[in-house]
């Protein structure tokens, strides 16, 4: 085995960057060319087809079915001439990963041969069975209907030879089994109560938007590395391994020169997203050796959402293409930072407002405090209920540690608006500042110009921050589906808006004026959720004291976290708001907790075997070649002479000895306490008992397998350690 690390070590090391294949045109010649966007809706449909399918999809309205044979006979059409051969209902069950089922687009012509076909029956809804999906108990595996529908708003592309049509996907009985559905839900839900409120200042709005930019942090391995290691193949991560005496801590890799070969798979990626409509900007090296981060310009949150999901599955294809593997794991290396995927939301409206950008007028200013202190209020409500959105097995290996927020939700806000909002509670008259007065900064420097600072500035450990008009989650996991975060956060602030409102109508119905009402129930919610304001430092310890003494949510277990989704407050906001039936709910509780259940059994497993079979075979090699120098230095030297020239050697033959036992022992333990968890009768008793009595063996294993790493002589040592597998360019 130490023979094959070499091997592709060198392997690794010697690999040259592959050329990349660069279109011709400039993007904006190539960008969605796999996309049925409304440039080829209106190429391929009849002009009153286009004109019911633009309409439905702006208004949110349904598509009749004699529009619906229309798009699919001209989807049929350019979907043939742009080399598809298949198509299929593209929806992401609750395994936070895609799912599809190709058809071909024959069917019998009654003479014995095929025709190629494509109606809008099966266009706007099908049966994929699907019955093995996590479920929660929502289906038995023996009731196998489940549905998919067009999602009409989220266009339909071309990935290989297949169309694939965007789709929700739920049960016989009309429970949602997947992230769209809920959070289609989410975003009709907060455009409802946002519109309500942006009203009162402009009555013109008809609708609001939620915008999601998400920032996709990722490793890159090369393959041969990733092929000499199962638990990266496995469980996408590390379960052992010392750290390398160089990772991080010069920070030289950070926005650094990016590595050829890297830089030719970047560039193949991005030619690949524009294709598909995906929006990819910008790219850059990250904090962690080999660790990257692509982003995108802002879409409307369904489409962006849908991006992500496509983006994490055309970057796994590319990296093939380049020989490396792309690691979307929170924490796939430890000691050193892991992948987020930051979800940068924002509100706005259909006559181009930005709601949480500040104006120049006072009636401007008004909005924008309204929105973001409203934010607050929902955030302060559902402080739990946000932390469960964001939290899996994978992500509690990131959160609180190498630059990852805590996991304790609170909002910075910045220095300026902090200012404002505390003199907007003291206040009995407040007179509201222009708050885009923004103050200049020279720096005396004839080449530098002027720059113009922000509002607020970043805060990297808060994970919920407002950075100037917007609000960045930015504890979203790397491999995460963005929609459940995005689930929770619209649904808890179209509840709270739709109170406001309420608040707003019953003092105005009293004879107060609009201007008043407004500052007095402001006044009241800041107050009220003055707790989850910190723009302190979040890795501290007295920050999690701190946070105690506010009443925030600061458990730490992710099968007691999950208990989040189950209370009142939050089957109360997901009932009024139509995102989540309590059926629903608990169905997907029982996922989480099974999810969660399965990951670590699964790492559980793979760990023990490496312990066993891999890791005290080559120590105990190790260990026998020393004993075998002993008994040879005790055989030429005299007795004192022996003792004095072997006691190194002894004393290493104890320290793995003792490292030896004890790793048997925990894995052994381990064992049986896999074995007394799988007989608990609910999935969350299983799952606390794997985070409470599973989880610490792994720990305890990991520590002594790296300290045997440390010993045995490298040339045995059977994996690719650390510092092969983080510095190849």
């Amino acid at each position: 085995m130490s023979q094959l690390r070499f091997k592709v070590v060198d392997e690794a090391f010697n690999r040259k960057a592959d050329p990349v294949e660069i279109p011709k045109e400039r993007p904006e010649k190539y960008y969605g060319k796999y996309v049925f966007n409304r440039q080829k809706m209106f190429e391929y449909l009849p002009a009153k087809t286009y004109e019911a399918l633009c309409n439905a999809i702006d208004n949110k309205e349904p598509l009749p079915r004699e529009v619906a044979d229309s798009v699919a006979e001209g989807m049929k059409k350019w979907a043939i001439d742009n080399g598809a051969r298949h198509y299929t209902h593209w929806f992401q069950p609750l395994t936070e990963t895609t799912a599809e089922k190709h058809d071909a687009f024959i069917d019998h012509d009654g003479k014995g041969g095929v025709v190629e076909n494509f109606t809008g029956k099966l266009l706007v809804q099908q049966e994929p069975d699907a019955s093995s999906f996590p479920n929660g108990g929502i289906r038995n595996t023996f009731e196998a209907r489940g549905y998919s529908a067009w999602d009409i708003s989220s266009p339909a592309f071309i990935l290989g030879n297949t169309l694939c049509i965007p789709t929700i996907f739920i049960s016989y009985t009309g429970e949602s089994l997947d992230y769209k559905t809920p959070l289609l839900r989410a975003l009709n839900s907060v455009d409802r109560a946002a519109t309500a409120v942006a009203r009162l200042f402009d009555p013109d709005v008809k609708h609001v938007k939620a915008y999601l930019g998400w920032e996709q942090e990722y490793f890159l391995v090369d393959e041969a590395l990733f092929s000499a290691r199962p638990d990266l193949m496995l469980t996408g991560r590390t379960l052992m391994g010392h750290e390398s005496a160089k990772n991080q801590q010069l920070e030289d890799h950070y926005f650094g020169s990016i590595p050829s070969r890297v830089e030719a798979f970047m560039l193949d990626l991005e030619i690949e997203c524009h294709k598909l409509g995906i929006p990819a900007k910008t790219r850059h090296n990250e904090v962690a050796p080999n660790q990257f981060e692509l982003a995108p310009i802002f879409e409307e949150c369904n489409l962006a959402n849908d991006h992500n999901q496509l983006l994490m599955s055309v970057m796994a294809e590319v990296a093939r293409r380049h020989h490396f593997r792309v690691l979307l794991h929170e924490k796939p290396f430890a000691g050193i930072n892991g992948s987020g995927k930051h979800n940068n939301w924002s509100l706005g409206t259909d006559t181009g407002t930005l709601l949480f950008s500040p104006g120049k007028s006072r009636k401007d200013n008004l909005r924008f405090l309204t929105f973001v202190v409203n934010v607050m209020a929902a955030v302060h409500r559902h402080n739990a209920l946000l932390k469960a959105s964001i939290m899996s097995a994978t992500n509690a290996h990131r959160l609180g540690a190498n630059e990852a927020p805590p996991a304790i939700i609170s909002i910075f806000t910045g220095s300026q608006l902090a200012q404002v909002l505390d003199t907007v509670e003291r206040s009995t008259n407040a007179e509201l500042a222009d708050l885009d007065n923004r103050e200049g900064l020279n720096l005396n420097v004839s080449q530098i110009p002027e720059i113009t600072l922000d509002t607020t500035d970043r805060n990297r450990t808060s994970p919920f921050a407002f950075t100037g008009n917007r609000f960045e989650f930015r504890a979203v996991g790397s491999s995460a589906n963005c929609g459940a975060a995005m689930i929770a956060l619209n649904a808890a602030v179209a509840e709270q808006l739709i109170d406001f409102k309420n608040k707003i109508d019953a003092r105005l119905a009293a004879g107060e004026q609009l201007n008043s009402a407004l500052i007095e129930e402001l006044r009241i919610l800041i107050k009220q959720s003055k707790s989850i304001h910190f723009d302190g430092n979040g890795y501290s310890e007295e920050w999690k004291e701190e946070a105690a003494k506010r009443g925030l949510d600061c458990e730490t277990s992710v099968p007691l976290i999950f208990d989040a989704y189950q209370r009142k407050s939050s089957i109360d906001m997901f009932r009024t708001t139509g995102v989540f039936s309590e059926i629903e709910l608990g169905a997907r509780n029982e996922v989480k907790w099974e999810m969660y259940t399965k990951k670590v059994q699964i790492e559980a497993r793979v760990l023990g075997d490496l312990a066993i079979n891999h890791v005290i075979p080559v120590a105990t090699r190790y260990q026998s070649i020393l004993l075998d120098n002993i008994c040879k230095i005790k055989e030429i030297f005299d007795a004192d002479k022996a003792k004095s020239l072997a006691a190194a050697d002894i004393a290493t033959v104890e320290k793995l000895a003792d490292h030896m036992k004890v790793i048997k022992n925990e894995v052994a333990a381990m064992v049986d306490a896999r074995r007394v968890a799988n007989r608990l009768d609910t999935e969350r008793e299983k799952a606390i008992a794997y985070h409470d009595n599973v989880v610490p063996h792994m720990e305890i294993i990991r520590y002594h397998i790296d300290k045997l790493e440390l010993m045995v002589d490298n040339e045995m040592w059977p994996l690719p350690k650390y510092r092969e597998l983080l510095f190849i360019r």
